[in-house]
């Protein structure tokens, strides 16, 4: 695929007033899930759920693309339908996981480094073939008293480069994800040491992919927020603006202004908390590029609940659901979204 065609794409992603949807968990993620509501683990429970939200009436009106995990890409819809035929229809760009997921850093206690590369460029090949048009590679960045190290920061960097530049020979557009952990049992850090990190990562990120020769006008970045630890004591934690602001302020001084466009991740928020910063965000603008959502569970959650309680009976229901939270922050996209009554 030429760069003008991977720059399309990249464009198409982040459409006025519209994001992406996550439905990438692994096995492992999507059992807990799953088990946490009730629901039993089975591929065809997996194959019906990914089908509920993919094949969600209007859904297209507020969702650009859709990331799937291995297993779903090679699904096919209740009447045969191959599921990334039913997304295209819909107006929705298929993408792909395509990491193998963070361990532990050798000789670095508390980091972790996302596996994957090895065998990358076939999978990438067959990906494309099944329909795919973008992929995604997540890196882990934790912060504790002692992480990141600098050596973190730097490994997780350059093999998110190495991916990007692979996804680009095989005509993908590369999402690029470095998520700031604002969740883990260690975060008690405050805003400022989330917008030091943030800093050094996004500022190393970039670095890596210019010396990989990666085009960013073919390129997103999925990022997280700039927030403070989950465990932070009550006086460290931020106001709603404030999340906003250092985020913003953190974009424009990373961020070159080539890239096509931005996504956040809802990691360890609430799904109105993700809402409301990415409304507060946009209201800030206009930014140098699109700042959109690429939320999974922040839009899917509410609808798994639902689903649960009744397969068959509250199949369309939940499909109201996801439409109506794709649509809440298709207008926090736009700077436009008001607070449910």
């Amino acid at each position: 695929m030429s760069i003008e065609n991977l720059e399309q794409v990249a464009l198409a992603m982040v459409a006025t007033g519209k994001g992406i949807i996550a439905v990438d968990e692994s096995t492992n993620t999507i059992r807990k899930r799953f088990e946490a509501a009730g629901v039993e683990n089975t591929e065809e429970n997996r194959r019906r759920y990914r089908e509920l939200l993919l094949t969600t009436p209007g859904l297209g009106e507020h969702i650009s693309g859709a990331i799937l995990f291995d297993e779903t890409i090679r699904q096919k819809t209740s009447d045969g339908t191959p599921l990334v035929d039913a997304m295209k229809k819909a107006g929705i760009i298929p993408g792909i996981k395509v990491d193998k997921g963070p361990v532990p850093l050798a000789g670095f206690p508390g980091d972790v480094i996302t596996e994957g590369l090895d065998g990358l460029r076939d999978r990438l090949k067959e990906y494309a073939q099944l329909g795919a048009q973008f992929a995604k590679w997540r890196a882990v960045i934790n912060i504790t008293d002692d992480n990141p190290s600098s050596t973190a920061i730097e490994a997780n960097m350059h093999a998110l480069a190495r991916y990007a530049a692979l996804c680009q020979e095989a005509g993908l557009v590369p999402m690029v994800e470095p998520e700031i952990v604002m969740d883990g049992p260690e975060s008690t850090h405050d805003i400022d040491v989330s917008y030091e990190v943030h800093e050094a990562v996004l500022r190393s990120l970039f670095n890596a992919l210019y010396e990989q020769n990666v085009m960013l006008e073919g390129t997103i970045l999925k990022v997280s927020m700039v927030i403070p630890g989950k465990n932070a004591p009550k006086e460290s934690q931020a106001t709603p603006e404030e999340v906003a602001e250092a985020t913003v302020r953190v974009l424009r001084t990373t961020v070159p202004a080539s890239l096509p466009g931005i996504v956040f991740l809802s990691g360890g928020q609430s799904d109105e908390q993700a809402t409301e910063h990415l409304d507060l965000i946009n209201k800030m603008g206009p930014h140098p590029w699109p700042v959109s959502f690429s939320y999974g569970r922040a839009l899917v959650a509410e609808a798994l609940n639902v689903w649960s309680k009744d397969l068959k009976g509250n199949y369309e229901k939940a499909q109201k659901v996801v439409h109506e939270r794709a649509k809440e922050n298709g207008d926090a996209a736009l700077g436009r979204w008001s607070k449910r009554a």
